[in-house]
C-alpha cells in the first residue's frame, strides 16, 4: 500500500525554529499536510479535534513532555495506533527504553537531515 503524502503529520515541539526544520524536511520529503504545537498538552488537545496520520515530537518540553504526550496517545482508543516519533537531543538508554516501554514507534537523535527522518519515517508508516 502507497503512504498517503497527504496525510495529516503533527510536529510537536517548544522550539518554533525546530518546528520549522522540521515542517522543512517534511516538506522535502513530499509532506505538505503539517500542524504543529508547541507542546504535549497542545499537541494533545488538538489531536483530539484532527487526529493525525503521524506525531513526531520533541522529549524535552514543558509543562508537558513527549513521553507523557505519547503515553497519552497510546491510551486514548481513537489515538493508539498512530504511528509515534520522538526526537530528542539526548540519546541516554534510559530514555531510549522509556519510550519504547511507553510505546514509541521510532526514534531519532538530534541534530539529523532528511535522510535520516525519511528512514525513521519509513520504517513506521511504509516506504515513499
Amino acid at each position: 500500500m502507497a503512504v498517503d503524502k497527504s496525510m495529516h503529520i503533527l510536529v510537536v515541539d517548544d522550539y518554533n525554529t525546530m518546528r520549522r526544520i522540521i515542517r522543512n524536511l517534511l516538506k522535502q520529503l513530499g509532506f505538505d499536510n503539517v500542524d504543529e504545537a508547541v507542546d504535549g498538552s497542545d499537541a494533545f488537545k488538538k489531536l483530539q479535534e484532527k487526529p493525525a496520520g503521524l506525531i513526531i515530537s520533541d522529549w524535552n518540553m514543558e509543562p508537558m513532555t513527549g513521553l507523557e504526550l505519547l503515553k497519552l496517545v497510546r491510551a486514548d482508543a481513537v489515538l493508539k495506533n498512530v504511528p509515534f516519533i520522538m526526537v530528542t537531543a539526548e540519546s541516554k538508554p534510559e530514555n531510549v527504553i522509556a519510550a519504547k516501554q511507553a510505546g514509541v514507534s521510532n526514534y531519532i537523535v538530534k541534530p539529523f537531515n532528511a535522510e535520516t527522518l525519511k528512514t525513521k519515517m519509513s520504517s513506521v508508516i511504509g516506504e515513499f
